[in-house]
């Protein structure tokens, strides 16, 4: 087992170490999870959505609603973007 240190800023902030954020395949933005267990430990995690219901907010906020036309639109051209990237 490998134990990397880090510090705790006055703010309550931590920088993941690159190690730990490569062995994840975490980005910049993207959510963690931390796992409080029984035992004292806690456990750094990519986020495990049980249902939907645990998904709200998870993709941000909208400044207003939109029409349901409008978002099937942008779910075609999201849909067609990554049709377009995936390679051949």
């Amino acid at each position: 087992m490998k134990e990397i240190v880090a510090s705790l800023t006055s703010k309550g902030q931590v920088t993941i170490p690159v190690e730990v954020r490569r062995l994840l395949g975490i980005k910049p933005g993207e959510k963690i999870a931390f796992v409080l267990n029984g035992e004292g430990t806690v456990q750094l995690g990519l986020p495990q959505y049980p249902g939907i219901a645990a998904l709200r907010g998870a993709a941000g906020t909208l400044k207003s609603p939109l029409p349901w036309r409008k978002i099937r639109e942008i779910a075609r051209e999201d849909s067609l973007a990554s049709i377009s990237e995936t390679p051949r």
